[in-house]
């Protein structure tokens, strides 16, 4: 080679390391960069903090009245109400034959228990006169 060729390429290299300073950022520019950046991402860490401190503030004021709990009557009333709600109701005419169906047997049983109740009392009268 020449050296013309060499002073040419010497000269080109040059040139293309200047231009790969100038697009590839020194340490000094990314120290500022990196420092522009923690300063920006501390602002953005203390507006989230207000953010969230505003929201906390008013979230316990919500979660108080959230957290408030019913008392244990209300909660019994409220059971109450759902399980009603899911009960198939009989007919008025269903009703008034099954009252009708147990008064039958209440009075069929009263008159047994009073049959019963006549003879052993006859019974005892009759044991006790012979003794006496």
């Amino acid at each position: 080679m020449s050296k013309k060729s060499n002073v040419k390429n010497a000269n080109e290299l040059s040139n293309e390391s200047d231009s790969t300073k100038f697009e590839q950022p020194s340490a000094l520019d990314e120290g500022l960069a990196g420092a522009e950046n923690k300063v920006t991402q501390k602002n953005d860490e203390a507006e989230t903090k207000k953010n969230v401190t505003k929201e906390d503030k008013a979230g316990k004021n919500k979660k108080k009245k959230k957290e408030k709990k019913p008392s244990k009557i209300a909660k019994k009333v409220r059971e109450t109400n759902s399980e009603l709600k899911k009960v198939t109701w009989p007919s008025f005419a269903t009703v008034v034959k099954k009252t009708g169906v147990v008064i039958a047997v209440v009075i069929i049983f009263t008159v047994i228990l009073f049959g019963i109740d006549r003879l052993l009392s006859l019974l005892f009268n009759w044991f006790t006169s012979s003794l006496g």
